[in-house]
């Protein structure tokens, strides 16, 4: 008995009121909030430099009652930890695997204490991604006013089936869901299915990004390389490939070949044609730049824990407000250049109409997917009774800024003298290389992924590596083994199918048919039928939003 009454923890310093940037917050009287919490090591990115050390005997209470979680489902509270191994009201802290743990205080039924402003930005920045750089080339498939109203359609009907997924735990009767995921959901109404199912159009969605970043980042590490031998040596080099003339110049790679351009560029000037021509074979945007990029990225993912990396997060606001910056700017000089012409297409204008539009419903798919991971963004906001409205406005903020560099990079692409169809996957090829804008700008979004990369392999680690060993680190061998599958899918797109485009509305046809159409509908309809409330309008409606999922994923192969 004695020895029950040692506190849990060692302390080496610090004042033990601080916690983490996790804005946990725990009410010691409330009977919920006794129970030990366990945290990943990268979700603990800021504690006081003066850590809590864990003793063991804190250690082993810690993995006692992780023990006992693992032994049922979440949904079976009979395992659930006795009082008795509780920790004190005043020793509740949240622990770490690494040995550290943070002290918390009071909370609000278990929920963070972001504000809604926060909430909202917050899965702004995180729905925001590389399909931006797509958005203009999905309209120009589309069409300019096909484009607009798919960008609408698809926005209100991704918010709809990500407050279906929002809603899926409150509909479940009896059972305390309040730690529940999507995946426990899916699990709940199909059993291993849903789980493993889930499972694998999540890691579809996670080495799809994974293979979007690495093509952009061999691409602007090209450019940006490029641009700095070019200017270290006083070199003056024009692409050979159609453009505009003047300070403002757009080009047009895409119109001497049916693929992205290499190192095709020819030399006015310079001392010493040797090393250009040398610089040229080594510095190749399919041939060489991608696999330099392995020495650097490889180890990186092979961290227990990338938490380092998550403090750069900023870095995507910042990319996404300085592009929007750009496309304003490029557009203020260039001005605006549309015709309108529904069906018939000219030398330079495309139709208002395309029946290549699903190019750009799978781009969006992607653009607005982040129904696999909202439960934990919403579960940090403040007011719960927000969540629909702070969701609402955060999808309304998402689709005005596609809209925005969307319509504006199409509207002010200049033709003539150059075709709309010269509007690339990524509408910063349409920028020279040595364009001082765009380089900044390919500064940005290359230190951006190079962050955000190792985050994303830690998911797909986590995810994949902890269903079969339990573990996501169970060896260097295994995770070298994942790591190196992922980086040589990497590596082969950007050697042979540097197509962004195609990468992104593929990977998001197809984890949205599951995340975004099929299981939030599944999930309503079966919940209103087991509560006897399911009716004829309702059921229409939510196999048509399936239907509209399969013929989405169906239409990427066929065009």
């Amino acid at each position: 008995m004695e020895e029950d009454t040692k506190p849990l923890l060692v302390p080496v310093g610090g004042d033990e009121s601080n916690y983490g940037i996790m804005n946990i917050q725990f009410n010691p009287e409330d009977f919920k909030c006794k129970r030990p919490f366990h945290v990943e090591p990268t979700n603990i990115v800021s504690v006081n430099d003066d850590m809590q050390r864990v003793t063991d005997e804190a250690s082993a209470m810690n993995k006692r009652i992780h023990y006992y979680s693992r032994l049922t489902s979440p949904a079976d509270r009979a395992l659930i930890a006795p009082d008795h191994v509780l920790p004190a009201p005043d020793e509740i802290y949240v622990y770490s695997p690494l040995g550290t743990a943070f002290k918390v205080d009071s909370c609000t039924d278990g929920y963070g204490k972001n504000s809604s402003i926060v909430t909202i930005f917050m899965i702004w920045n995180t729905m925001m991604g590389t399909s931006i750089l797509s958005i203009p080339w999905g309209i120009k498939q589309a069409g300019f006013t096909s484009g607009i109203i798919l960008i609408l359609v698809m926005g209100i009907l991704t918010l709809y089936c990500c407050y279906r997924v929002v809603e899926s735990r409150k509909m479940i009767p009896l059972v305390d869901t309040s730690n529940w995921e999507f995946p426990d959901v899916c699990k709940y109404y199909f059993g291993s299915f849903g789980q493993w199912s889930s499972l694998l159009f999540s890691m579809v969605s996670l080495v799809g990004a994974m293979v979007v970043y690495w093509v952009l980042m061999s691409n602007f590490l090209f450019n940006t390389g490029k641009f700095i031998y070019n200017f270290i040596h006083d070199i003056n080099v024009t692409d050979i490939v159609p453009g505009t003339n003047g300070s403002n110049r757009v080009i047009c790679p895409s119109a001497t070949s049916g693929h992205t351009p290499q190192n095709r560029s020819v030399m006015f000037s310079s001392g010493n044609d040797t090393g250009f021509e040398l610089f040229e074979e080594w510095w190749n945007k399919s041939q060489t730049v991608p696999f330099y990029l392995i020495a650097v990225l490889l180890p990186l993912l092979n961290l227990k824990s990338p938490s380092f990396f998550a403090k750069f997060n900023v870095l995507g606001t910042i990319s996404v407000v300085y592009l929007v910056f750009l496309v304003t700017v490029k557009a203020a000089h260039l001005g605006i250049h549309l015709e309108y012409n529904w069906f018939a297409e000219n030398d330079f204008f495309v139709p208002e109409f395309r029946i290549l539009f699903p190019q750009l419903t799978g781009v969006l798919t992607l653009a607005f997917f982040i129904h696999n991971c909202v439960i934990t963004l919403l579960q940090n906001n403040k007011n719960q009774e927000n969540n629909v409205r702070d969701l609402s406005i955060a999808y309304f903020l998402v689709g005005l800024t596609y809209l925005y560099v969307g319509m504006i990079i199409f509207a002010s692409f200049p033709s003539p003298p150059l075709s709309k169809e010269c509007i690339e996957q990524n509408f910063l090829d349409n920028f020279p290389s040595d364009d001082i804008m765009s380089f900044v700008a390919r500064i940005f979004l290359l230190f951006q992924m190079m962050t955000v990369y190792p985050l994303l392999g830690y998911l797909a680690r986590v995810q994949l590596l902890r269903q079969f060993f339990g573990n996501a680190y169970p060896s260097i061998f295994h995770v070298l083994i994942l790591n190196v599958a992922i980086v040589g899918a990497g590596v082969a797109m950007a050697r042979f199918y540097p197509n962004i485009g195609g990468i992104i509305r593929y990977s998001g046809a197809t984890c949205g048919l599951a995340f975004v159409f099929v299981y939030p509908s599944l999930i309503y309809m079966i919940s209103l039928h087991r509560a006897g409330q399911l009716t004829w309008p309702a059921l229409i409606i939510h196999i048509f939003i399936i239907l509209l999922g399969l013929a989405n994923l169906i239409a990427q192969f066929l065009l």
